[in-house]
C-alpha cells in the first residue's frame, strides 16, 4: 500500500485545472462521474466553464496518447493518471446515501478502490463531501497545494526602534543600512527611537541597494490623502512605477479600493501621466452565474456589479472638484449636476475601462494601470492567469478582504489574494500592504471588528 491513490472531486479541478500534477509520483484517480460533471460545466464564458474546458483538453490528450483508461497515463510529476468507473453494480456506500447524487458516485468509486486494498485519499474542496467521506471510512483532505497561513500573512511593513543618530543618518544620507533585520523587497519600515515618539522616520527597503530609503513625500492622488500610516505606505507603493504588482488586503472601510483608484487616476490623467488607461475589473461571484444570464446590455449588467467602483470614482472626482483642481480640464464637462457625467466622459475617452474578470481573459494588456477589486474571490490559478496577461509597462493592483469571501470553495488561506501576497513577497517588482484601520466611519469600524 505504498502507492497512494488520490481520488479527485470535480471542484478540485475547477479550482485548479493543473491539480492532476500536484500529487508527486502517486496515482491520481478521475472518476467517470467527474468527466460527466466537467462536460456539463464546459458551456459558457464564466470561470467554471473555462476551467472545465481546460481540464477536458488535457484529459483528452492523456487518453489519446498515453492510455489513461487502460494502464494509467504517465504524468509530468512522475505519477499516473487513471480514469475509473465503478465496477460493481452495487454501491459500496451505506443505504442512507443517495447513489444517484454525483458526490456519492465519486465516493463510491473511492470506496471500491479502498476495498480492493489501495491506499485511498479523497480530495475535495467541498467540506460536506469530505465529512461524508470520513463517515464511510475514507481518508479525506482539502486541496492544499495553494494554501497559505492567513494568520501569519506578510503585512508589508514593520516597526523598528533605532538610535536617534541612525535616523539622522537616514535623513542626511538619504539611505541607511539596518543590520539585524531580514527585510523583504519593498517592505515599508516605521523607524522610531525608544522613549521619544517625536523622533521617527518612514522608509522602504530597496533590495538592489540593500538599504532603507526614506519616504519623505506627502502623498496625494486626485485630492485623496492618506489618513493613517498604512495608507501612506500604500500610496508609496501605488505611485512607484517600479513596483509592478501591489496587493492591498484589509477589511471593509480601510480605503484599499479608494486609494487604489485615486492612484490609478492620478497616473492616467494627472499632471504627469504614465499609463494609457485605468482598467478596473471585479469577479462576478454572487449567485455563481456569469453576467450573461442577466437581462440588458453588457454595460447595463456591469453597472449593477460595479456600483461600488462607480461610488468610489464619484467620491474621488467630487473631492477633486471641491479642491478646484483639474488636471484634465475637459473631464469637468457635463450638465453641472455632479459626477456621473465626469465618469462617463472618462470612460468614453478611453481613460477608464470597467470590466468583469471574464472579459479580460486572453487579452494582452500593455501600458495600463489595472485594479482587480474583490480579488479574494479568485483562485490562485485565476490570479496567475490575470497577472500573466500584463503587457510591457503595465501595473497591477489586487485589492480585497480575505475574511469576506463569497466563493464557496475558498477561504482566507486558499484564495488567490492571500496566496499572491505570500508567494510574491520576495520579488523586487512586488509590494504588499495590510490595511487594518477602518477610515469609513465609526460605525463601519465597529462593525468590521465585532460583527
Amino acid at each position: 500500500m505504498s502507492d497512494k491513490y488520490f481520488v479527485l472531486d470535480t471542484n478540485v479541478l475547477i479550482h485548479n485545472p493543473a491539480a492532476i500534477n500536484s500529487f508527486s509520483d502517486n496515482t491520481v484517480i478521475i472518476p467517470l462521474t467527474v468527466i460527466e460533471e466537467l462536460d456539463r460545466l464546459k458551456v459558457g464564458s464564466d470561470k467554471k466553464a473555462m476551467h472545465a474546458r481546460e481540464v477536458l483538453r488535457e484529459l483528452d490528450d492523456l487518453v489519446k496518447k498515453k492510455e489513461a483508461l487502460q494502464k494509467g497515463a504517465k504524468l509530468p510529476s512522475g505519477g499516473k493518471l487513471k480514469i475509473v468507473y465503478q465496477q460493481s453494480k452495487e454501491s459500496s456506500l451505506p443505504a442512507e446515501l443517495d447513489y444517484t447524487a454525483h458526490d456519492n458516485k465519486i465516493l463510491s468509486v473511492a470506496k471500491e478502490l479502498q476495498n480492493e486494498g489501495h491506499n485511498v485519499f479523497f480530495i475535495s474542496k467541498d467540506v460536506n463531501a469530505r465529512i461524508k467521506a470520513e463517515a464511510v471510512g475514507l481518508r479525506s483532505q482539502d486541496y492544499e497545494k495553494q494554501k497559505v497561513s492567513y494568520e501569519s500573512l506578510y503585512r508589508g511593513w514593520r516597526e523598528i526602534f533605532l538610535k536617534p543618530e541612525a535616523i539622522q543618518e537616514l535623513y542626511s544620507k538619504k539611505e541607511i543600512e539596518i543590520k539585524g533585520y531580514n527585510f523583504n523587497p519593498n517592505e515599508c519600515v516605521c523607524m522610531k527611537t525608544e522613549g521619544d515618539d517625536n523622533v521617527s522616520a518612514l522608509g522602504r527597503f530597496n533590495e538592489k541597494l540593500g538599504k532603507v530609503l526614506p519616504i519623505t513625500e506627502h502623498f496625494e492622488a486626485m485630492g485623496i490623502k492618506p489618513l493613517n500610516l498604512e495608507q501612506q505606505f500604500a500610496f508609496d507603493l501605488l505611485l512607484d512605477d517600479n513596483v509592478k504588482l501591489v496587493t492591498l488586503i484589509g477589511q471593509a472601510g480601510t480605503g484599499k479600493t479608494l486609494i487604489a483608484l485615486a492612484a490609478g487616476l492620478q497616473r492616467v490623467i494627472g499632471r504627469k501621466p504614465r499609463y494609457e488607461k485605468l482598467l478596473v475589473a471585479r469577479p462576478i461571484v454572487p449567485l455563481g452565474r456569469d453576467i450573461g444570464y442577466l437581462p440588458g446590455s453588457k454595460d447595463q449588467k456591469l453597472n449593477f456589479w460595479m456600483q461600488p467602483i462607480f461610488d468610489n470614482l464619484q467620491f474621488i472626482l467630487r473631492d477633486k472638484a471641491k479642491n478646484k483642481e483639474n488636471d484634465h480640464g475637459d473631464a469637468n464637462n457635463g450638465n453641472g449636476n455632479g459626477r456621473p457625467d465626469k465618469i462617463d466622459y472618462l470612460i468614453e475617452k478611453g481613460f477608464i475601462e470597467i470590466e468583469a474578470i471574464t472579459y479580460i481573459r486572453g487579452r494582452s494588456i500593455p501600458n495600463q494601470f489595472i485594479i482587480i477589486d474583490e480579488a479574494q474571490n479568485l483562485t490562485p490559478h485565476e490570479i496567475k492567469a490575470i497577472i500573466s496577461r500584463a503587457g510591457e509597462g503595465t501595473k497591477i493592483v489586487l485589492t480585497g478582504d480575505a475574511e469576506q469571501i463569497d466563493n464557496p470553495y475558498l477561504d482566507a488561506n486558499s484564495n488567490g489574494l492571500s496566496y499572491t501576497a505570500d508567494r510574491m513577497k520576495n520579488q523586487v517588482v512586488s509590494g504588499q500592504m495590510f490595511l487594518s484601520k477602518s477610515e469609513r466611519s465609526e460605525l463601519a469600524s465597529i462593525a468590521a471588528n465585532i460583527l
